[in-house]
């Protein structure tokens, strides 16, 4: 029979009635390109007279060569796209086995993600932590898959012209993580074959030589530039960048902007934003005339401490389910819908935002 209900336990599959009794639908992912029709379970089953296959048997067949053929001809690689998982950290009556990090990255739709501006900084981020420590714990689909979206990160900065700096940061992170596992480490630690490693270094170096020759072409408006703003509306919108090299680069456009972003108020917002006060009576650093020096202190605040991360939209993860998922916040607010099939009474308080660091914390054991 069919498991009906909202409980956290179920497994989530789909069933059909036939004559034999209910069946388990076996779902790889999304549906096949006009190119990939629907396969004929009797020509799958001839087309190979060594092995004939009958009953339930061949239908494991069938789906087993519809993935293939997905594969084949298809980049991406086939993984589901689903909008939660549940975090399995050990065995129960009800489930055994635990959920791992090549799991999350492979289940989770992070794909159409990075589609979205604000997840796509959020992704980038998530990647290159898992390039910096994690890149040897995924398992060969998911590194696959890793890559994968990778390349469609790089094509939108490149189509975009979406915040290539820090897309340029990961390939680095990325280059130098391979390039020490494929030179010194060796196939002790990689999955698959080092040459493919090596081929995939190749790429991440081509992929960086695009962004370094990326040149984002100026844009043409007819309505009121930057330049016409009135001064006060200008160092506005400075006080909401976040990031320091943006402010850095902001001012070096115009004279005007250059001495609007040296100014020691702005940078005072920035350390006060990123840090906190006990940090700033650890690392106080004093100008000529004894007065703190903001950007002074900004820059040698953040060699010691770790700055404040902000994103437009995160995972969240449940507490009372165990289950990790990406909020819709249209859906949210139009049908009160918490995202996932949850059980608690107040949805809304066991929910919790997961940073790109918290997600691999959650799936070390």
């Amino acid at each position: 029979m069919p498991f009906l209900g909202k409980d956290w336990r179920s497994p989530g599959w789909s069933w059909k009635k036939t004559d034999d009794g209910w069946k388990r639908i076996i779902f790889y992912g999304h549906e096949l390109e006009d190119n990939n029709k629907e396969i004929d379970l009797k020509a799958l089953c001839s087309d190979n007279k060594e092995n004939v296959f009958v009953g339930e048997v061949c239908e494991l067949a069938t789906a087993k060569r519809k993935k293939h053929l997905y594969n084949n001809n298809t980049k991406s690689q086939f993984v589901f796209t689903d909008k939660w998982i549940y975090v399995q950290k050990g065995s129960t009556k009800e489930r055994h086995g635990y959920c791992t990090l090549g799991e999350a990255l492979n289940r989770l739709d992070f794909s159409s993600a990075i589609q979205d501006l604000s997840r796509f900084n959020y992704v980038a981020k998530l990647f290159q932590l898992i390039a910096r420590s994690q890149l040897r714990n995924l398992s060969g689909a998911a590194q696959k898959n890793y890559f994968n979206i990778l390349e469609k990160i790089v094509r939108k900065v490149l189509d975009d012209h979406y915040n290539p700096r820090l897309v340029k940061d990961l390939l680095q992170d990325l280059s130098s993580t391979l390039h020490s596992l494929a030179i010194h480490v060796g196939r002790c630690v990689l999955v698959g074959n080092v040459n493919i490693w090596l081929c995939r270094l190749k790429t991440i170096h081509e992929w960086k030589q695009q962004l370094n020759n990326l040149h984002i072409p100026q844009q043409i408006c007819n309505g009121v530039s930057f330049n016409e703003l009135p001064l006060h509306t200008q160092n506005d919108i400075l006080c909401k960048l976040s990031d320091a090299c943006d402010i850095i680069n902001l001012g070096q456009a115009t004279p005007t902007l250059q001495s609007l972003s040296e100014s020691s108020i702005l940078w005072k917002k920035l350390c006060h934003f990123h840090f906190s006060d006990k940090q700033f009576c650890k690392n106080l650093v004093l100008s000529k005339s004894d007065h703190v020096d903001w950007k002074l202190m900004y820059f040698t605040l953040r060699k010691h401490y770790p700055m404040r991360e902000q994103y437009g939209d995160t995972l969240h993860f449940c507490k009372h389910c165990s289950i990790l998922f990406w909020q819709d916040r249209h859906l949210t607010l139009l049908l009160k819908d918490c995202g996932h099939p949850c059980t608690a009474i107040d949805p809304d308080s066991c929910l919790m935002p997961i940073s790109p660091q918290h997600f691999i914390e959650l799936f070390q054991f």
